[in-house]
């Protein structure tokens, strides 16, 4: 399979986009991946790329986005980093794959059983860890449990509760500080969707 070229990025719609997407992990979750000379890719690519989505996720080892979408070199870009959330350099990143380069759809993806989440939940403090942990903290105290339930990292359920809001935080902050991104989003040049991947199970899931 060859990799994707001006023409065919422009031939795909918002919606074809999205389905890649899921229906690469499907194709991933059926142990089916399409057969793709990634050397030959290297080559299709080496004076440019036309990526059709970018997901934002967690730099969690055991995410490898282009494995479990089921693409392949110049498909997608990546923005990771620990718990998924938003910053100015990650707004400027998505700014860049979708108004310049032709990214059709932001996909913010948190995970289940997530060691940032965990570690917000459980209010640690260790050296830059202890900031960047504080921008989960809202996602954190939105999340409501009954009473004498643990809000800490030894409830699975809270946690990975906790890591779908912040999923939820993260579209909104998008749409509220980038001007640019809420314009194509507007105008139906970009989708922005939540998903959740299950550690587990490799499925993902739209929010």
């Amino acid at each position: 399979m060859k990799a994707h070229t001006k023409e065919t990025q422009a031939a795909m719609t918002v919606q074809s986009s999205l389905d890649a997407l899921m229906e690469g992990n499907q194709r991933f979750l059926n142990k089916a991946p399409i057969n793709r000379d990634l050397l030959d890719q290297i080559n299709d690519t080496a004076t440019g790329q036309y990526p059709f989505a970018s997901v934002l996720s967690c730099i969690d080892s055991r995410i490898p986005t282009e494995v479990i979408f089921d693409q392949g070199i110049g498909d997608i870009f990546n923005a990771r980093i620990a718990g998924n959330f938003i910053n100015d350099d990650i707004l400027g990143s998505l700014e860049f794959a979708c108004k310049l380069a032709g990214s059709k759809v932001i996909m913010v993806m948190g995970h289940t059983s997530c060691g940032a989440v965990k570690g917000a939940c459980d209010h640690a403090e260790l050296g830059n860890l202890t900031q960047m942990l504080d921008k989960i903290m809202p996602a954190v105290n939105a999340v409501q449990t009954a009473e004498g339930e643990e809000r800490n990292s030894s409830n699975s359920a809270f946690v990975n509760a906790v890591s779908a809001k912040n999923v939820e935080i993260a579209i909104d902050q998008i749409k509220e500080k980038s001007p640019v991104l809420k314009e194509m989003l507007d105008d139906g040049d970009i989708t922005i969707v939540g998903a959740m991947y299950d550690v587990a199970s490799g499925k993902v899931s739209l929010l």
